[in-house]
């Protein structure tokens, strides 16, 4: 019995040793890139782990390094809502954009601390990993989540437990070091490096396969391959830029979050930069252009983050992104080709598109054979004519678009004018052009193309985020009669998609489950998914927030939906035209009768500012004109752009003008933020 006792503590012990020095060696190899040992002395240590577990399988744990990878491939992922959204990005192209950008960020500061740290914008898949306590006190790798719609991803942690750059689990010493809780979350850039991509693709063409057009699309797709082996195989690599914890930023600044991320044996990007001014974060663009071939994996930009916490939070966010980071995108690649053909597309409102037919050209790993022209009076400027030379651009996730036509001896004219349709491409019937207005629509409500647009962006993943609802299937549910408005999405069977092309019972289970789930999404996002012209993500959102419920929503005035902020005349009036409709009341109706939930968790005002009205005036100490206005309107009060006699007060600040010599004479009370805040039963010190 000793004998078996001491034996079982030797092989505790040899393994502990063994998987303490391959995370040391995983570390210098694929985080560090500094192997310290040959890869035929990593497998032996790795072979002889797996053999005393085996013999021992009650020492095997969940982040010991043999389970990178193992048990059976996924049947699906799962979705998982995130801590706090996973917001995109707002993008500057020019030095220009990158000054008003710094100009307003030092405005809204308040005089707070303001510099940037400059990393590169990896060219991959955002993930967050969430790790949470061990009873050791370290921490231990428990999920991974793609960005998905920015709230909601897929779980694809088996996926990610294969990136050798993902740490299964840290030691409590780690986290010491660091001054971090064991339960965190980190964020980061999944890619494919290039030599990775290259081999990819020279083993599919083997297999016959069509070859990956770039490595970001290889990554997210490798990603969610539902087999781990084949995902560890592709030697993805994972960048840590972000840590979180309470669903939280590390509240130290972005420098020393990259400088904790790398004491927890994460990787971080190595070039990245503290930068002070417009002509400091340029250099730092420029160098980055210049390493962007040699790096081994692609870049399409840089990313800027003000550096201090206490600065981003005052800063805060719009509906879709944050204040306080922007992406500068390199210059847009470009290509020459020919027009063959302009053709018409037909959206979900009904506008009419005119698309180039280009002879296929491949533009920054991408072949493109179709580019937008916008409208007519855009073909009119160009001049362009059916049979043109002419340059196409493409940026990032950009549509293509025709910029330039070619008129030379290598680039001889086209001979075909373009004459816009005088009836809609889909339907026959007539189209119509409002004055004041670029774009010709099509006005029948029934039209095929505006219906098939309309479930496409019912579906999308910033809408309803119904997976599985493509082209393919959404012209398969027209073709057949089986819908006739997004409604009826609602009323599939298993049977009806089961009989279509492509589909059986698990794919047909899979698509009725994401539509069932659809119907949790929220009012802002279904009067994103009604399509209501002129209410994108940031108005749906503002909207649900102010009124509620849909029924709110539906008998509300003018006067009331201008008080939501960014709601003017012009989205006003789209607005109550849209509800004043019974096709689209009816709509709203079969919707509810459906199930789809539009209610919102309203903004809770308070009335202690109830019946008066102020108009604001120059630059505040700490609070940015929109903060005062929020606290006014939260307050029950009412802010307007003009003094008159209607107007309460005026709270001004530097450079107050024109408006504070109307209240002057007017007689109308004048009052600084600390009177302002006074008012509101604020501590001028709060902020």
């Amino acid at each position: 019995m000793g004998d078996h006792t001491n034996t079982d503590s030797a092989a505790a012990h040899r393994v502990k040793e063994l998987r303490s020095e391959l995370r040391r060696h995983e570390h210098f190899y694929y985080v560090l890139d500094a192997p310290q040992i040959s890869d035929a002395q990593y497998d032996a240590l790795m072979n002889e782990l797996k053999r005393i577990e085996t013999a021992h399988p009650e020492l095997l744990t969940p982040d010991s390094p043999t389970q990178r990878v193992g048990g059976k491939p996924a049947e699906g992922f799962k979705k998982v809502s995130h801590s706090r959204p996973m917001l995109s990005l707002d993008n500057a192209y020019s030095a220009e954009e990158l000054a008003d950008w710094d100009r307003r960020v030092r405005e809204l500061a308040g005089g707070l601390p303001v510099e940037y740290t400059a990393e590169l914008k990896l060219d991959g898949l955002s993930i967050a990993l969430h790790y949470e306590a061990t009873e050791s006190g370290g921490a231990r790798l428990v999920r991974g989540i793609t960005r998905g719609d920015g709230q909601i991803g897929e779980d694809v942690t088996s996926n990610v437990r294969t990136i050798r750059s993902v740490p299964l689990s840290t030691s409590a010493d780690r986290l010491n070091a660091a001054g971090l809780p064991p339960t965190f979350e980190v964020r980061g850039e999944v890619v494919m490096p290039e030599a990775a991509f290259q081999r990819m693709n020279e083993e599919r063409e083997q297999q016959g396969l069509a070859a990956a057009v770039n490595p970001r699309n290889a990554a997210a797709g490798t990603l969610r391959t539902l087999e781990p082996s084949i995902v560890a195989n592709r030697r993805l690599v994972f960048f840590a830029y972000f840590l979180l914890v309470d669903g939280e930023y590390w509240p130290h600044g972005q420098r020393a979050t990259l400088d904790v991320l790398t004491t927890l044996g994460l990787r971080v990007n190595p070039h990245s930069k503290l930068v002070a001014s417009v002509e400091e974060m340029t250099s730092f663009i420029d160098q980055a252009e210049l390493d962007r071939a040699t790096l081994g994996y692609e870049i399409d930009g840089v990313v800027l983050k003000v550096d201090s916490h206490a600065t981003q939070q005052r800063l805060g966010y719009t509906g879709r992104a944050p204040r306080w980071a922007i992406a500068y995108k390199f210059t847009a690649k470009s290509g020459v080709t020919q027009v063959r053909e302009i053709t018409v597309q037909v959206g979900r409102t009904g506008k009419l598109t005119p698309v180039a037919e280009l002879t296929p050209v491949f533009i920054g790993g991408t072949t493109v054979s179709r580019a937008t022209l916008h409208n007519a009076d855009f073909i009119e400027r160009l001049g362009l004519l059916v049979g043109d030379w002419v340059k196409v651009e493409r940026g990032g996730d950009v549509i293509p678009k025709v910029v330039e036509v070619f008129e030379d001896a290598d680039h001889p004219r086209g001979s075909v004018p373009f004459a816009f349709p005088m009836r809609c491409p889909e339907c026959q019937s007539d189209v119509v052009r409002v004055e004041g207005e670029v774009d010709y629509r099509c006005v029948n409500a029934n039209c095929p193309a505006k219906l098939r647009e309309s479930l496409l962006h019912f579906g999308r993943r910033s809408v309803m985020n119904i997976e599985g609802l493509g082209d393919a299937v959404v012209q398969q549910l027209l073709d057949r009669g089986l819908v006739h408005s997004v409604a009826d999405l609602y009323a599939l069977k298993k049977d009806e998609l089961i009989a279509l092309d492509r589909f059986a019972e698990k794919s047909a289970i899979a698509l009725l489950d994401e539509i069932e789930r659809s119907k949790k999404a929220g009012l802002a996002r279904v009067l994103m998914g009604l399509g209501i012209r002129f209410v994108g993500e940031r108005t749906a959102e503002l909207l649900a927030l102010e009124f509620g419920s849909i029924e709110a929503l539906e008998s509300a005035t003018a006067e009331e939906l201008e008080r939501v902020e960014e709601v003017g005349p012009r989205i006003s009036q789209a607005i109550l035209e849209f509800f004043a409709q019974p096709a689209n009341l009816a709509l709203i109706q079969k919707l509810k009768d459906a199930g789809v939930g539009m209610t919102a968790e309203r903004k809770q005002r308070s009335t202690q500012l109830a019946g008066l009205t102020f108009v604001l005036s120059g630059t505040l100490p700490t609070l940015s004109r929109e903060e005062a206005k929020r606290k006014i309107e939260d307050a029950g009060g009412k802010t307007a752009g003009s003094v008159s006699k209607k107007t309460n007060y005026v709270v001004a600040g530097e450079e107050a003008g024109s408006k504070l010599e109307k209240a002057l004479e007017l007689k109308i009370p004048v009052l600084d933020e600390a009177g302002l805040l006074a008012l509101l039963g604020e501590n001028s010190q709060t902020e």
